[in-house]
């Protein structure tokens, strides 16, 4: 029975969860169970909160926190786990630092209120980098998290606990964050679903850079219907978040249900040799994509113009790191990870008239993309530049001959995606010569998340891969 239940879908334990078929007591023990299993070979979960997740789950089974059923978004007692970046009320969260080894918050994060409003049952809390900082899923509090499709591999980061867990079926749908490729870097790396929302979408609650459209919060899943269902419970506007507006009266869930091919695909896999990307992973992700031939649509070859993405990136996310980081770092610099440390003095040594090229090439870049999408209807590019790498490196220093100059340069096609605003899914598209998951990142105009969604769907129906989840984890080696 164990085994029957993980390996439902979300929105099929849903479905049972709303029938009583199956209770939220069910799904905890089958949780709880496969955790065991698998946990010793991956460090997904480090923090679990289950006798917590017991008292929720009875509390909905006895009738009460039901206010949001009828609802889009509705969970019905699913359980659910957080990246270990957002507060649960009475349980550990560290935020992947040496710092707040020991904390237990008194409240929660309000995304994570109203997950639990909409009936998600949170059961743990899902590992991170420090401060979420890096593409490679480690720190000093729990040490690394290793990709099931390989242990000797890295399962990306910063939500690559959350990737692990709905990979191995250790939860069906799993909380994340997205400033560079957060969600879809480990999304791609473990062939899984994740999707980085348009900013405003989700709300991101407590943060200090409420006015900043780089950082959003967004839902990682085995499929593209759980992603929809998940990002139903997570959208909406919040008074705590200034950018946030109300949920579409047309649910994402009922967009992918009606989903129809779109009219003009463009892919690109590089931009044109802009961006440095793995040969085979060119070569797989060019024969994928034709998969949108056989659903009737045209499939071209175009890509706006990037410009000098890398160096806009890294000017802004500098900056963001100053507000979030610079007094912790006077008070702590010995116990902060020397790449957090870079980031944010790279941001306190940048001049206004730096900042302010910074937002002129933004603003220039989103002019691009949006005349852009008055042609295409959806841009389709890898989900990252390469599969995934040797789980002890602290990240990738060369892609595919050309040396990276910093731990963050190895996710410009995904970031290069943030600067715009635009929301993007990463979805399985096959695996290379060693069996390392690679991925599409399928992207729609500004506030085009159903549209994203929805090509997304007609893909994986296409592609299958889904149905291979989820996986027992798998003992392997570093390629060459």
């Amino acid at each position: 029975m164990s085994d029957d239940l993980i390996r439902l879908t979300a929105t099929e334990a849903v479905a049972g969860l709303r029938s009583r078929q199956i209770s939220p007591l069910d799904l905890i023990d089958a949780a709880a169970r496969r955790i065991a299993a698998v946990e010793p070979a991956v460090n997904a979960l480090p923090t679990l909160c289950l006798d917590r997740a017991r008292d929720h789950a009875k509390r909905l089974m006895a009738g009460q926190l039901r206010e949001a059923e009828d609802e889009a978004g509705w969970l019905a007692g699913l359980p659910v786990v957080i990246k270990d970046l957002a507060d649960v009320a009475g349980v550990r969260t560290t935020y992947g630092s040496p710092l707040f080894r020991d904390h237990v918050p008194a409240t929660s994060h309000p995304l994570v209120e109203r997950i639990e409003r909409k009936g998600g049952v949170v059961i743990a809390k899902s590992n991170t980098p420090e401060f979420g900082a890096g593409g490679n899923t480690f720190n000093e509090v729990f040490g690394r998290t290793l990709n099931p499709w390989n242990t000797a591999l890295t399962c990306g980061g910063s939500t690559g606990g959350g990737a692990v867990a709905v990979a191995t079926g250790e939860a069906w749908l799993a909380h994340g964050s997205d400033h560079g490729g957060s969600l879809r870097g480990p999304a791609t790396l473990c062939s899984v679903v994740g999707m980085r929302p348009s900013p405003g979408r989700v709300t991101r609650g407590t943060s200090n850079n409420l006015f900043s459209p780089l950082s959003v919060q967004g839902p990682m899943a085995r499929n593209v219907p759980d992603l929809a269902l998940f990002l139903d419970t997570m959208a909406g506007l919040c008074p705590l978040d200034p950018l946030t507006f109300d949920a579409p009266a047309h649910p994402f869930s009922a967009a992918v249900a009606e989903a129809r091919p779109p009219r003009r695909v463009a892919f690109t896999a590089n931009y044109g040799g802009a961006l440095p990307v793995d040969r085979e992973t060119r070569e797989i992700c060019a024969r994928a994509v034709r998969a949108f031939e056989q659903a009737g649509c045209s499939v071209e070859e175009a890509c706006p113009e990037l410009g000098p993405v890398e160096d806009i990136f890294l000017a802004l996310r500098a900056q963001h790191f100053v507000v979030d980081r610079e007094l912790q770092i006077a008070a702590h610099r010995d116990r902060i990870k020397p790449d957090i440390i870079w980031n944010t003095e790279h941001g306190l040594a940048q001049t206004p008239s730096r900042l302010a090229w910074a937002e002129r090439a933004r603003a220039a870049l989103y002019r691009r993309f949006a005349a852009f999408f008055g042609t295409y209807d959806i841009l389709v590019t890898p989900g990252a530049a390469t599969p995934a790498w040797d789980v002890a490196l602290r990240a990738r220093d060369e892609i595919d001959g050309v040396k990276l100059t910093n731990y963050i340069a190895g996710s410009a096609l995904t970031s290069a995606i943030t600067l715009t605003s635009c929301p993007a899914v990463s979805v399985p598209c096959g695996f290379d010569r060693h069996g390392r998951p690679v991925g599409l990142q399928i992207i729609a105009p500004a506030r085009g998340e159903a549209q994203a969604l929805a090509a997304a769907r007609v893909f994986e129906q296409i592609a299958g891969l889904d149905r291979l989840l989820p996986i027992d984890p798998r003992a392997g080696t570093v390629p060459a």
